[in-house]
C-alpha cells in the first residue's frame, strides 16, 4: 500500500471533529480539484506493508483513526484486510472519500465522510453513490461561494440523505455569507470550519 503520511493529530472536521486522532493519508487521486490542500498526496509514497501499518498505528495512543488521501478508495484491494484487522482490535474507522469509488465493502468497518464536490472544486462526485450513505455516514459540501450553496441545495432536494450533512467552507472563504445561506434557506445540516487550520495544526 502506498502511503504519504501517518500521524496523530486534532481531527479537524466532520463528525469527529475535535478529538485527537491517527491519520492515515494514502498516496494517489483520480481528481483535482481547484482548492486542494494536500496536492503533495496525489502522486508517490511509499510501500508499507499492512502488517507494518499496523505496528506504526499501535504506537500511537488513542483508537480514532482517519483514512484519508488522495482518495483512499483507489488502493481499496489492500486497504480492505487492513480495515478488517483494525477494527477486530477496536479501532474506530473514519474513511474520508471524494465520492467517486463505491464505499458498500467498507461500511462494515468504518464511518464513510462523502466529499461532494461542489462547481468551484472543478470536479464531479457520483450522486447515486448517496443511495448508500447510511445514518451512520457522513456527507460534507466543500463550498467556496454561493454558487456551491446553491448546487449543494439541489443535491439536497434531489438526494434525501440518511447522515449527518456538513457545509465546510473553503478556508479564507466567507464564513459568514456560508453560514446566512444555511439559515436562509433553512438546509438541513451544519456549518462546519476547519478546526485544524484555525488552530495550526495539520
Amino acid at each position: 500500500m502506498k502511503i504519504i503520511e501517518m500521524f496523530r493529530s486534532i481531527q479537524g472536521e466532520g463528525s469527529s471533529q475535535g478529538y485527537p486522532t491517527i491519520f492515515l493519508r494514502l498516496a494517489g487521486c483520480n481528481l483535482n480539484c481547484i482548492w486542494c490542500d494536500t496536492r503533495y498526496a496525489r502522486e508517490g509514497g511509499t510501500d508499507v506493508s499492512c502488517e507494518e501499518i499496523i505496528r506504526e498505528i499501535a504506537e500511537f495512543p488513542g483508537n480514532r483513526i482517519c483514512i484519508t488521501g488522495g482518495e483512499p478508495l483507489l488502493q481499496g484491494d489492500q486497504l480492505l484486510p487492513l480495515l478488517a484487522i483494525l477494527h477486530k482490535k477496536g479501532y474506530q474507522i473514519v474513511i474520508e472519500t471524494n465520492g467517486t469509488r463505491d464505499f458498500r465493502p467498507f461500511q462494515p468497518y468504518a464511518l464513510i465522510c462523502m466529499d461532494i464536490k461542489c462547481p468551484s472544486s472543478g470536479e464531479r462526485s457520483d450522486l447515486s453513490l448517496l443511495d448508500h450513505i447510511s445514518e451512520q455516514d457522513s456527507v460534507k459540501f466543500v463550498v467556496g461561494d454561493s454558487d456551491d450553496c446553491r448546487y449543494a441545495e439541489e443535491v439536497l432536494t434531489t438526494h434525501p440523505i440518511r447522515g449527518e450533512i456538513f457545509f465546510s467552507p473553503v478556508h479564507g472563504a466567507d464564513y459568514g455569507a456560508v453560514a446566512e445561506y444555511i439559515m436562509k434557506r433553512n438546509l438541513p445540516g451544519r456549518i462546519q470550519l476547519q478546526l485544524h487550520k484555525i488552530i495550526g495544526v495539520r
